[in-house]
């Protein structure tokens, strides 16, 4: 009694099945040896550093946890941290409201790609141009912005040298040059909701902001959940922005943690200590992350 052979299994152009795996590891091989080298190497290479005390003249003299102890009690960290999240809060608020507006409203009223590419203008003008613009802009004696309040008559606003002023100052900043970004994105996933649940809704009687409290919202909450979770991430290492235009100042009162630990890295050559900072930062980073994804459901649709 013959025993049945297997059929070998054949593409649609009835060639055997290859195995592509060879070829899909040479075009992810160059993805990885970046990620090692210029990733994952240094993030093991900091936490490694963040139990030393180096100054990059010396090698590396283990000291325990004495730079996680050292954290804990420098105020100005503490204060460093307390600027950084009251930024997050303002940039991030008002970003993810103003960003849901315009994509809307692109929604809505017109689909152009010529309107995307303006929405999206901002975002192409790089951090560094962006504050020494509105650094000019926002000048407290010389700025066109104060220069335009005195001519109708109010008072200069010191944006850029009042404690209260600057951190709000530099939020919308960012959120001028990120919100044609974050729009997009949500765009995109206005994209992915049929037309047949608006169309049904109106037939029902629903009005515009029904439809966008009862539809658009629930429908858009995957897309939502990773917008808010990039921009929180890209919010908690603002940098240039503050280095351009304020420098920490005035009086610490912008000084956020990025700005810290590069301070403390190539400003004081601490490199132990700000490599504890950033070990630091990025566990507040993964622990945001976490939280956010699972209070969001960022993994869930609710779309049939």
């Amino acid at each position: 009694m013959e025993t049945a052979q297997p059929v070998p299994q054949t593409t649609k152009k009835g060639s055997p099945h290859r195995d592509d795996t060879p070829l899909a590891l040479a075009f992810i091989t160059p993805a990885l040896i970046g990620f090692a080298v210029f990733l994952l190497w240094p993030t093991l290479r900091g936490i490694y550093l963040s139990f030393t005390k180096f100054n990059l003249l010396t090698p590396p003299e283990f000291v325990g946890l004495d730079n996680y102890e050292r954290m804990i009690q420098d105020p100005i960290f503490w204060n460093a941290a307390s600027v950084t999240l009251q930024y997050v809060v303002i940039n991030i608020g008002v970003q993810t409201i103003v960003a849901l507006l315009i994509a809307v409203l692109m929604d809505r009223l017109t689909k152009s790609t010529f309107v995307r590419g303006i929405v999206l203008t901002p975002y192409l003008v790089s951090n560094v141009v962006a504050a020494m613009v509105f650094l000019w802009i926002l000048d407290g004696q010389l700025g066109i912005f104060n220069e335009f309040l005195s001519w109708v008559g109010a008072d200069r606003i010191p944006f850029l040298t009042d404690e209260k002023w600057v951190i709000p100052t530099i939020a919308l900043i960012n959120v001028w040059r990120h919100m044609g970004y974050t729009a997009l994105l949500i765009f995109a996933g206005l994209q992915t909701i049929p037309p047949s649940n608006y169309e049904a809704a109106r037939v029902d009687g629903a009005t515009e902001p029904q439809m966008f409290w009862r539809i658009t919202l629930p429908l858009l909450r995957p897309i939502l959940a990773l917008v808010l979770i990039m921009t929180v991430i890209g919010s908690f290492q603002v940098f240039d922005t503050v280095a351009v235009t304020t420098n920490g100042g005035p009086v610490n009162s912008s000084r956020v943690l990025q700005l810290y630990i590069y301070d403390m890295a190539f400003g004081r050559f601490q490199f132990g200590y700000a490599s504890a900072l950033s070990v630091a930062l990025l566990v507040i980073l993964l622990v945001i992350t976490v939280i956010q994804y699972r209070l969001t459901r960022a993994g869930e649709t609710d779309l049939n």
